[in-house]
């Protein structure tokens, strides 16, 4: 779908012509075209218009000598060496009582290539280039006037300017000459304003149905940009666009769609109804298909109908599967694999068309079908797997682009037995790679070795293997990331991991990663094996790095020494040797944990407090007490750290939307999903209504009680105790007029009978922009997945805020504000556990407490739907990448883990199965460490 215009230019000295292009994005889609000549359309060339030949007679002479004799590949550019100041004077050509057309040219030509390669002209200058063309109309040169409108259009005249040509244009859009009437369309509706379009409208309306496709590609053309400003006036050629749409001339038809479509965009009836007509058979031009395939894409989405039986539409675009033009094929294949919840059976025509892409001596070709099939493996991976053949092959394509893609989707559609047989094709393809590339790579692998966790011992192999070559920092960091985000979800993986990060720091460059891997050794070391092993390449590192790596390993030694009392003796040796440190802060670090620890050497138990002041969080949120620092000012009085606010800020507005789909690397705090249960935990615990409730079990994702761009943004977390259930609202005044008071949620629990509110914690004030935060308890029977539904009021006190002075109001006005209902589900009482060989973790429970019953789920579209039903249904996470579905299948085993509320282990064995009549059928058997959790999982499944 790409297209270009040129200006050709032939030096008199070199018969080889070069040909310049700066290419700038299309308006109105995705298409390219020439920025020197983009307003001359293909019609121009098709005309007998011939490209401009330019001779080099007067051009700036290249720097360098161009040998005859010397290769192609030695191109050089014809305007390399001109200059601004040079090129103006060479402008006075233009006043010229007898104009040299030839001369003209080539100095309107090097300042277009001026304009376009960023420079810019004074307010004085482009005024006196800009009425020294003006000048040149009186030439009846054609290739001198089509850069003449071109120049115009370049310069953009300011209103009073415009003036000066506005009659010469008007007077060429009335020309019986096709190449002036279009090219002056194009000028008049670049640099007019709305006045002096109301005078040209009829002649333009006459041009949009103009027998010339030149003359009417460029009315239409001009309409699409004219849009953006006199929207109003386009409008009324309505019907003079209709009729365009139905011309025979391929341009003609995909501009008038284009502006058709522009008109028409902001009702959705009139898209649906004008989309309905055109799939009869009126398009004939395939760009004029692909605009109509985007459309139609556009219809379906806003239809909101995802079943496959009723989605509108979707004969045309598999139709257009089997079109004669590759671009028409790709951009249907396209849209169809991003249909929203798209099926299987949907997939196949557009993954089929695909994969014979993949074959194609097309590079772009190639490309386009590999980056398409890659999209649909992050979503239907097992549908892509029919392609992987075909993707192994480009694995060695000239284009690193698509040997990276080609490369990711492979380890994406890949199954457990292909494994290393990738990793073979993967080594040698590193090296010819760019870092960003990499990076993309090692994602991939990352997820991979998380979908086949027993394979972690060849993956881990390979990203330590890479972790020793040459590569940038972003490159590191995401392959050191990956080996951290493996250790924390892959049990077995953890001292093979920790082995690979202490000798990659033996040599690395970046004090970043070094303290972020002692600071990561410092955590997981103590709680492994055989800790002693770590302890040298910690200390390797206080000998040999800079300030800031020698006081991280102190710390990391420290921490070390307070978790394991046998070490003590020799931790304690290797601090003193730090309190000789050149570096102040490594010498402060020593003496302070040598006091901490008790450095006399005597091997004693460590005080709890002492481990939890040196190495346990702060009880207070991170942003609360920077804002707090910031806040302080120095006095006689010392800073209290008891003042900062416990209250944990609600996600701010601008980040509602933002998912984290990503695992978290060094970055994130360890135990990421760990680490918001103790913050909040904290926060409850620091309320005296809720601190009796006991331990924390679990805290629910925020879920959104408001939409989007209201006045108040509301959104509910759920903290979940043993006999408890706290409803956190995160509110946020989005009103800066306003501020409410005595902030709080009266819930109903009508519909949850099991429930009883017991307590509730008002917010005192909400002033603008600042998320604040409301509590309301309720007691349920202890140890039961008590499910209910609760609807909820906002209630506050409003008060003006005056703008200028931004004091409020003295009295207020009671109001309310209705947010949606929020629901307690069993799979709230689930924490999602993975166990990295669910054999082993199966077997090691015992079969007296497990619990097998068959179910019917009923008729269902396919079996990945019933098997993602049921994981949402019981909230457990799903083991060896069993939640994913081949195509086609009528059976399927899946394995789910997790554990339920009172610490219970619970596991879940799932297998599937799918008649003739789409029924699906269910074997449920559970073992859990008690016989009642096993029962309960089945009643949750029972009653879903």
């Amino acid at each position: 779908m790409l297209y270009e215009h040129y200006v050709k230019i032939t030096p008199e000295r070199d018969p080889r012509p070069s040909t310049l292009f700066v290419r700038y994005k299309h308006p109105f889609t995705n298409f390219t075209t020439s920025t020197l000549a983009r307003n001359l359309e293909r019609e121009d060339r098709r005309n007998s218009l011939q490209p401009l030949q330019i001779s080099h007679s007067t051009m700036a002479q290249p720097l360098i000598k161009k040998d005859d004799d010397r290769d192609d590949e030695s191109e050089y550019s014809p305007f390399l060496g001109i200059e601004k100041g040079a090129v103006l004077q060479e402008a006075r050509v233009f006043h010229d009582p007898q104009l040299d057309p030839r001369r003209c040219s080539q100095v309107i030509t090097k300042l277009l290539y001026l304009l376009n390669q960023g420079e810019t002209l004074t307010k004085v200058e482009a005024t006196e280039v800009f009425f020294a063309v003006t000048k040149l109309f009186q030439s009846k040169d054609n290739g001198l006037r089509r850069l003449v409108y071109l120049m115009i259009k370049e310069l953009s005249p300011s209103a009073d300017e415009v003036i000066i040509v506005t009659s010469s244009l008007m007077k060429d859009m009335n020309s019986k000459t096709d190449m002036y009437k279009a090219n002056a369309i194009r000028v008049l509706c670049r640099i007019t304003d709305g006045t002096l379009l109301t005078q040209i409208e009829r002649y333009l309306k006459q041009a949009v149905v103009d027998k010339n496709p030149v003359v009417a590609s460029a009315a239409l053309v001009s309409g699409i940009h004219l849009m953006q400003t006199n929207s109003e006036v386009v409008r009324r050629w309505s019907n003079e666009v209709q009729e365009a749409v139905q011309s025979r001339a391929a341009l003609v038809q995909f501009h008038a769609l284009a502006l058709l479509h522009q008109i028409r965009q902001n009702d959705r009836l009139a898209v649906s109804k004008l989309v309905s007509n055109l799939t009869r058979g009126a398009v004939r031009s395939p760009l004029a298909q692909c605009l109509l395939i985007r459309f139609i894409s556009q219809v379906i989405r806003e239809s909101g109908n995802s079943q496959a039986g009723e989605r509108p539409f979707y004969d045309y675009l598999e139709g257009c599967l089997r079109h004669k033009a590759e671009m028409v094929i790709f951009e249907a294949a396209r849209a169809i694999t991003e249909l929203s919840g798209v099926t299987s059976r949907e997939l196949t025509p557009a993954i089929t068309v695909l994969q014979l892409f993949l074959n194609s001596s097309k590079p772009v070709i190639r490309f386009a079908a590999v980056r398409t099939l890659n999209k649909v493996a992050m979503v239907h991976p097992m549908s892509v797997t029919n392609c992987n053949i075909d993707m192994e092959s480009l694995i060695s394509d000239q284009n690193r682009s698509i040997a990276t893609l080609a490369i990711t989707t492979l380890l994406k559609t890949g199954n457990e037995s292909s494994i290393d047989r990738l990793m073979k094709q993967i080594t040698n393809f590193m090296s010819d790679i760019a870092d960003e590339f990499k990076i993309v790579v090692v994602e991939a692998i990352r997820s991979l070795c998380l979908k086949f966790p027993l394979k972690y011992r060849s993956l881990m192999n390979f990203l330590s293997n890479i972790l020793r070559e040459e590569g940038g920092f972003d490159y590191k960091k995401a392959i050191v990331d990956s080996i951290v985000i493996l250790i924390r979800d892959i049990p077995d993986a953890k001292e093979n991991g920790l082995l690979h990060l202490c000798e990659f720091i033996e040599d690395c460059e970046f004090t970043y990663l070094s303290t972020q891997i002692l600071h990561f050794l410092g955590v997981e070391g103590p709680k492994t094996s055989d800790p002693s092993k770590y302890v040298r390449y910690i200390y390797n590192r206080v000998i040999l790095e800079n300030a800031t790596v020698r006081a991280s390993a102190v710390s990391t030694l420290a921490k070390f020494g307070a978790n394991i009392d046998s070490l003590k003796p020799r931790i304690f040796i290797l601090l003193r040797r730090c309190l000789f440190d050149s570096d102040d802060e490594v010498r402060d670090r020593a003496t302070f944990y040598l006091n901490m620890l008790g450095g006399d050497g005597e091997i004693v138990e460590s005080d709890e407090a002492a481990k939890e002041f040196l190495f346990g969080s702060l009880d207070v949120p991170l942003s609360n007490l920077e804002t707090s620092l910031k806040n302080y000012e120095p006095s006689e009085e010392p800073f209290d750290i008891n003042s900062v606010s416990k209250m944990v800020k609600s996600q701010p507005l601008a980040e509602k939307k933002v998912t984290n789909k990503n695992h978290p690397g060094l970055d994130t705090p360890l135990n990421a999903s760990t680490t918001g249960v103790d913050a909040y935990e904290k926060l409850l615990s620091s309320i005296p209504e809720f601190s009796s409730f006991g331990k924390l079990f679990k805290s629910s994702a925020p879920s959104e009680l408001t939409e989007a761009e209201t006045e108040y943004a509301v959104n509910v977390v759920k903290h979940v105790y043993d006999g408890h259930i706290v409803f956190q609202y995160n509110c946020t005044n989005t009103i800066p007029e306003q501020l409410l008071e005595d902030v709080s949620v009266v819930v109903d629990a009508s519909e949850a009978e099991e429930f009883a509110e017991i307590a509730s914690k008002p917010l005192r004030s909400l002033p603008y922009d600042t998320p604040g935060q409301t509590f309301v308890a309720f007691q349920k029977p202890e140890g039961v997945p008590a499910v209910g539904k609760f609807s909820n009021i906002l209630r506050f006190i409003v008060k003006e805020v005056d703008p200028s002075t931004g004091e409020a109001e003295e009295d207020g006005v009671e109001d309310e504000y209705q947010l949606e209902d929020s629901e307690v589900v069993a799979a709230d009482y689930m924490l999602k556990v993975g166990v990295s060989n669910f054999r082993n973790a199966w077997e090691s429970i015992r079969d007296d407490f497990e619990k097998v019953d068959e179910y019917g789920l009923g008729p269902r579209e396919s079996l990945a739907e019933a098997v993602n039903a049921v994981i949402n249904l019981l909230g457990m996470q799903p083991c060896e990448g069993t939640e994913v579905v081949p195509n086609n299948s009528r059976s399927h085993t899946c394995l789910l883990s997790g554990v339920f509320i009172g610490n219970v282990k619970v596991l879940v064995r799932l297998q599937f199965g799918l008649d003739s009549d789409r029924e699906v059928a269910m074997k449920l058997a559970v073992r859990s460490e008690d016989e009642t959790v096993s029962e309960t999982i089945h009643e949750i499944v029972a009653s879903g």
